[in-house]
């Protein structure tokens, strides 16, 4: 249903003009939660995964290219708006041409249990308290490429359904099973700071930090076992150490990404004859927390050369998916 509009300010748009992520999430209607798809490719994939469109906003010299997919989503949801308006006002939306002339609203698929998530999983990635949306991205991207069967994130994890994520993973969080970990009631943890502060929302699963450091060169090492940690005395949040404890209770071998002396390679039998492997990956900057290192089997570290102590995380977990993925144990 296609419908020309004259500006921004029409409230039929603020969806995609005024709203920030968090409110689109809508923590108290979750029915009505939302998210933002950016170009054809991520919107084809939200369609592919079964995501229902809301409406959508292109210019008017997109309308002839876009047919296919604009078929693709009438047979979706039949009578969905689709908004045109004039180059000069979608010029006003930041960041709109790299959106190769598209946004799509999709409503959020149904969240997933941890054990929904993992059915059949031979290989997870669990992410705790990753606050960079775009290395959620990139990881997601590497896991579906890589062969990752699903991703697990903590409380305290920025949220995969998030813009930016979404579109660094090119809709590839669309094509994982993912399943938020739940919070647990520990008087001691705190949540992020980031909810409300450019849209950055917690999301759900595993933490594991792997070798990993922060874009301003903060390393993402952490201590385990008692042993003194460059980390000791940081505020503790919830990570994802519950979520490690109850993969192995689904039978899962879970190796946290971290720099530990005694961390093992990749290419141990532990993991590799394994039938089922997690991995934990942490965020930058402070990596795993102690708890979450503690309840894992075991701790892994990729060899570095030349002096580098360690990888980004998004590119850490890319190698380490790379090992994994078609293990003999597998």
């Amino acid at each position: 249903m296609i419908v020309r509009l004259d500006n921004l300010g029409d409230e039929r748009l603020d969806v995609f003009a005024r709203l920030t992520d968090v409110q689109l999430r809508s923590r108290l209607e979750p029915e009505r939660a939302l998210l933002i798809a950016e170009s054809a490719k991520v919107a084809e994939r939200a369609l592919e995964a079964g995501l229902r469109p809301v409406s959508l906003l292109m210019e008017e010299k997109w309308l002839a290219a876009m047919e296919p997919l604009l078929a693709k989503v009438e047979a979706a949801a039949p009578g969905t708006p689709v908004f045109v308006l004039p180059t000069e006002e979608l010029r006003q939306l930041t960041g709109f041409e790299l959106t190769r002339g598209l946004l799509v609203a999709f409503r959020r698929p149904a969240p997933l249990s941890v054990e929904e998530a993992v059915a059949g999983a031979r290989l997870v990635a669990v992410l705790e308290n990753i606050t960079n949306h775009t290395n959620v991205g990139a990881i997601f991207r590497s896991a579906a490429a890589l062969g990752v069967d699903a991703v697990l994130v903590s409380p305290a994890c920025y949220d995969p359904f998030y813009r930016r994520a979404v579109r660094v993973s090119m809709g590839t969080v669309f094509q994982i099973p993912l399943a938020r970990i739940p919070e647990t009631a520990h008087p001691s943890s705190s949540r992020p700071e980031a909810e409300g502060r450019s849209g950055e929302i917690p999301c759900a699963p595993n933490g594991v930090s792997t070798l990993s450091t922060s874009d301003t060169d903060a390393r993402a090492v952490i201590g385990c076992d008692g042993r003194p940690s460059p980390h000791r005395g940081r505020a503790v949040r919830e990570g994802a150490a519950a979520g490690v404890r109850q993969l192995q209770r689904l039978g899962f071998t879970v190796a946290a990404m971290a720099l530990e002396e005694d961390s093992i390679q990749l290419s141990d039998a532990l993991l590799q004859e394994a039938p089922k492997v997690a991995l934990v990956f942490g965020t930058e900057g402070e990596g795993l927390e102690p708890a979450t290192i503690a309840a894992c089997d075991a701790t892994v570290c990729i060899p570095m050369h030349h002096g580098v102590d360690s990888l980004n995380v998004a590119a850490s977990s890319a190698v380490a998916f790379y090992a994994l993925a078609n293990r003999p144990g597998a």
